[in-house]
């Protein structure tokens, strides 16, 4: 099926360093509980896991953010624990602990036994949720995809769920280095399959989810978690539709590896707020694009404090493009949604200047 032409492709411009007339923003979380509409519609799925599983309820709640707000790009809505569900590892979600993996992965026998899920089979629910998001945007802004790094997905699958000092999978790491190194070989080629599939089903760039990178050591960082996100680029078909699909790489705390992120092959590096956006910019120069990095926390201050630490954060990143304005993580629930207009309206309005000697 042939899709229509995007209306508005900044985002994918803004990450390919193309010219734009403004600063592109989506956020990380877009699509979730600080919205009203998302809860009454969370509560009629009945279950976070039905929610993803059903492809009208996961195209409305994706939808849902860009009714309310001008944002640049949509997401899917779906989890990074689909791969490891998916794996049957036995996830569940209980209120106030978050994810539980019935069946955690601690043996070699464990990690011999896992499968690689097909995603057009166990996890078919993805792509028909990508299918019906693509048709229902009619070209309004661009898809992305994503998935969790096979670092971040390995945490969950070896800690059995939530972590707070990461002893199960950093004790994997130093006592059987080499059977960490196999599970996290297997979820990488998981990940290269499930992302080329949405790929195909129609999202027009993706976003590698890295969110436990950060509490690795440099040197394990390299070795255990960038390793296999470079293997998942260089394995992703990069062209759709006539058009690139750019690859992002989110590495929560990974601000001080950005030269190392940026020579992976990917075309954006996603930054916390505790980097700084324009020294990150300095040391990579023209490379890669930037994407954050505003601190989720902000949007719990006044119109005027977010207008005002918009500034900063455009006034550090500078003049012109491959700057993708985000938050530096996923928004709270506890937001004014007001507050998040008052964010994507003063990113717009006050990056022109920054894009004004380009012709786009």
């Amino acid at each position: 099926m042939t899709m229509p032409a995007l209306k508005n492709d900044r985002f994918l411009r803004a990450l390919l360093r193309q010219p734009v007339d403004q600063t592109p923003i989506w956020i990380m979380r877009q699509a979730g509980r600080y919205l009203p509409e998302y809860r009454e519609t969370r509560a009629r799925a009945g279950s976070f896991m039905d929610l993803c599983k059903n492809a009208d309820l996961a195209c409305e709640v994706t939808l849902q953010p860009l009714e309310r707000y001008e944002l640049d790009a949509a997401i899917l809505f779906s989890d990074i624990l689909t791969i490891p569900d998916a794996m049957g590892l036995g996830l569940r979600f209980v209120q106030g602990e978050g994810p539980v993996f019935d069946k955690p992965v601690r043996s070699a026998a464990d990690v011999a036994a896992i499968g690689i899920p097909d995603p057009e089979g166990e996890l078919q629910y993805v792509m028909n949720a990508v299918r019906t998001i693509r048709v229902a945007l009619d070209g309004r802004v661009p898809l992305i995809g994503f998935s969790g790094s096979p670092w971040t997905l390995a945490t969950y699958m070896v800690e059995g769920g939530s972590t707070k000092d990461f002893a199960k999978i950093k004790g994997m790491m130093y006592a059987e280095p080499a059977l960490l190194h196999q599970l996290l070989e297997k979820v990488a080629d998981a990940v290269v399959l499930y992302l080329n599939a949405q790929i195909a089903a129609g999202v027009q760039a993706v976003q590698i989810f890295d969110t436990w990178g950060g509490v690795l050591s440099p040197d394990k960082y390299r070795e255990f978690s960038l390793q296999y996100m470079n293997r998942i680029v260089a394995g992703l078909n990069r062209e759709s539709e006539g058009r690139k699909v750019p690859v992002i790489l989110f590495t929560k705390g990974g601000g001080a590896w950005a030269e190392d992120i940026a020579a992976s092959g990917c075309d954006a590096i996603g930054l916390d707020w505790t980097a700084d956006i324009g020294a990150i910019r300095r040391k990579v120069g023209d490379k890669v694009a930037l994407q954050g990095n505003l601190d989720p926390s902000v949007l719990y201050g006044s119109p005027e404090i977010i207008e005002a630490e918009v500034a900063k954060v455009l006034a550090s990143y500078g003049v012109g493009s491959g700057h993708v304005f985000n938050l530096g993580h996923g928004i709270h629930q506890h937001v004014d949604p007001h507050n998040v207009k008052v964010l994507v309206d003063a990113v717009h309005k006050l990056s022109r200047p920054y894009h004004a000697q380009f012709e786009y």
